[in-house]
């Protein structure tokens, strides 16, 4: 079969002509008010004639135009975290009249500023972007560019455009538990370093371990997956030497995958939940009933995230005032049976 021919690009209409995507998409799409030479203007037609570039979305013949899409970017489609928020960023995008569509922005793709496109190309109105990461590239782009977007869970300092929960008091909640049960040596898995709600979390975490006293509150850091959680459970639970005993007689985790890898890791260390250690996890999803034990959870208002990103986002591209936003819906513990009090002689209250 005859190869086929690849279809020319925004973006390389704008290197033939010399000049930025956004030039090229305003001169296409017939903006008047945009200030360029009519020189500009007209290499800019030369150089998409002699491209062969078309838009993609030929409809839009008229500047301004909506297609009544959003785009919700988001790091891993294996992070079930992100499943309940695209849930209530598609329901409320579904109550506005628009269609929430969901892509996977992660390390190691050429995201670069392709994702701008969807905007800049007419194929979605703004981008909700749980993605946000230090370094991203769409960071940089975005810095330069008028597309509508928000940042959810992820914040972004300065942009004003954040949507965001109280990580911060999810790490008391599940402290407060863990210290009422009588424990004083609890260890927290974070998630990378430079993530927004992992290091707020685990700045929570240790200032609240330092108010209530606790002999011991270690770190280890893990991705937000079982993998993650298992070596950063087996880090915080090696005993020191010359102990028969973990270090530790609790583990509080960023995310509910890391709490699964955690749980896994315990079992293969022969130790027993919550008899040995107890696990209390982040996000509450309907798999924590369904572990071995069910696992105790700090549940965080994910699908209020999702429909408050959407809202701040319509707004947005109906040129309305937004600034950062802070879901109200404060985390709320879910008691089941992963957690105890501590069997290790002088650790009960």
């Amino acid at each position: 079969m005859p190869e086929q021919p690849v279809r020319a690009r925004l973006v390389d209409v704008a290197h033939a002509a010399g000049v930025s995507k956004a030039t090229v998409s305003k001169v296409l799409n017939g903006r008047q008010d945009l200030s360029v030479r009519p020189e500009t203007r007209r290499r800019v037609h030369e150089a998409a004639e002699a491209l062969g570039y078309r838009p993609h979305s030929g409809a839009r013949a008229l500047a301004g135009a909506s297609t009544h899409a959003l785009a919700l970017l988001v790091p891993a489609l294996g992070n079930p975290t992100y499943v309940t928020i695209a849930r209530g960023a598609y329901q409320r995008a579904r109550e506005l009249g628009y269609l929430s569509l969901l892509a996977e922005d992660f390390d190691g793709q050429e995201a670069d500023d392709s994702f701008n496109d969807l905007v800049q190309e007419g194929r979605v109105d703004g981008l909700l972007i749980a993605s946000a990461r230090p370094g991203h590239p769409l960071l940089e782009t975005l810095n330069h560019s008028p597309v509508p977007h928000v940042f959810l869970n992820r914040a972004v300092e300065g942009s004003g455009r954040n949507v965001t929960m109280d990580v911060a008091r999810s790490s008391v909640t599940a402290l407060d538990h863990l210290h009422g049960l009588g424990h004083r040596r609890v260890g927290h898995i974070a998630g990378p370093a430079g993530i927004t709600p992992s290091d707020v979390r685990k700045e929570a975490f240790l200032r609240h371990a330092d108010a209530l006293g606790l002999d011991a509150a270690p770190v280890a850091s893990g991705d937000f997956t079982e993998d993650g959680g298992g070596s950063a459970a087996r880090e915080l639970l090696r005993p020191a030497a010359g102990s028969a005993h973990p270090p530790v007689t609790a583990l509080y985790t960023s995310s509910l995958a890391q709490a699964i890898g955690a749980m896994a890791a315990i079992r293969n260390l022969g130790l027993r939940i919550p008899e040995d250690v107890s696990v209390v996890g982040n996000d509450d999803l309907p798999v924590a009933a369904h572990l071995h034990p069910p696992l105790t959870t700090v549940a965080m208002p994910l699908y209020e995230l999702g429909t408050a990103a959407v809202d701040a986002l319509v707004a947005t591209i109906e040129n309305r005032p937004v600034g950062d936003v802070v879901v109200p819906t404060e985390p709320r513990l879910v008691l089941r049976g992963s957690t105890a009090g501590p069997a290790e002689p002088g650790g009960t209250p």
